[in-house]
């Protein structure tokens, strides 16, 4: 008897969104190997609701593929909580203390955990710079000490409940007023104001999170061409992965964002940049990200080097939190 099939390698580094009871047509996808997981979008009111939804999923891709999604909440407290039933309780900006970051980070891995989610796309590591920043009571704080202590004890809290940390959005939105998925942001600070502010993500990675998430908007200071950090090998590869020393899995900020919506080829562009998974906020925007990846590996052979790449750290993070098909 034939075992599973192999998923797409395009298929392994596509994040597409769920809002509710998998349609037929995700659950086809699935099968057919073209999601590599999911991020649950919108308000998720019931644990078991959640629960049911997400095994769905994985019953499909463990029968089909062998080999369970990734499943990725944003679960940040406050005013972004996916999950209304479960911690964090607070927002970043009430988290005054270490213990009590780590505390909130804690119960929130207990109760994602049990629902099936592996991932959290938290926590916020930005550095408010303004008063009037988007983020709000998202971030940690102004003080970029502050906010390292604070980041780095809700990745232990996560990661030893047993949920992967993301430390977002890198290196750093704290200057921004509008949001990038919106509109184009540049972040016209100098280098030394910026590198001030990577050290809640050099926190974040010294505590072993095992995901860092990459901004779509632009830094000419770190990255004279104006691409936005999600295209860009210099602060990818160079900074983040070289300079900072991170070896686990880059995801990006939506590709469906109003700040980078208008580049063609995106997802090669940000496998080129070094970006391992590539998430997307709409359906329709995920099918055409695949079908263009595709279409792009079967042309270059670089592409085809940059998803094995990625493929690698993927199956390692898989296998850090345990993701197995049941026997």
């Amino acid at each position: 008897m034939a075992g599973p099939a192999a998923a797409s390698p395009e298929g392994q580094v596509t994040v597409v969104p769920l809002r509710g009871v998998p349609t037929s047509s995700l659950l086809a996808r699935v099968a057919a190997g073209q999601v590599g997981g999911v991020i649950l979008l919108g308000s998720w009111t019931s644990a078991q609701a959640t629960a049911a939804a997400i095994g769905q999923l994985q019953r499909v891709a463990c029968a089909k593929l062998g080999s369970p999604l990734l499943v990725g909440v944003d679960q940040e407290g406050g005013s972004v909580r996916r999950l209304a039933w479960a911690s964090p309780t607070l927002s970043a900006a009430s988290m005054a203390t270490t213990a009590t970051a780590r505390a909130q980070a804690a119960a929130a891995a207990q109760a994602m955990k049990r629902a099936g989610i592996g991932v959290d796309f938290a926590p916020v590591a930005d550095t408010t710079s303004t008063t009037r920043s988007f983020l709000g009571t998202r971030s940690f704080g102004s003080d970029p000490i502050v906010v390292a202590h604070l980041v780095g004890a809700f990745v232990t809290g996560l990661q030893r409940g047993g949920v992967a940390a993301t430390a977002k959005h890198f290196p750093g939105l704290g200057s921004a007023v509008a949001s990038t998925d919106d509109r184009p942001v540049t972040i016209a600070r100098r280098a030394a104001f910026l590198d001030e502010r990577l050290a809640p993500f050099r926190a974040a990675i010294e505590a072993g999170a095992k995901l860092v998430m990459v901004s779509n908007a632009s830094y000419p200071a770190l990255d004279p061409s104006g691409a936005p950090a999600v295209f860009s090998h210099v602060i990818v590869s160079d900074l983040l992965r070289g300079q900072l020393g991170f070896d686990g899995v880059v995801v990006s900020d939506a590709l469906d964002a109003g700040a980078v919506d208008r580049f063609r080829d995106e997802p090669g562009r940000a496998l080129a940049a070094g970006v391992d998974l590539l998430l997307y906020s709409r359906t329709a925007a995920s099918e055409a990200g695949y079908a263009e990846l595709v279409r792009d590996a079967a042309r270059r052979a670089a592409v085809r080097t940059e998803l094995a790449n990625a493929i690698a750290r993927i199956k390692a993070l898989k296998a850090s939190l345990d993701l197995v098909c049941p026997s």
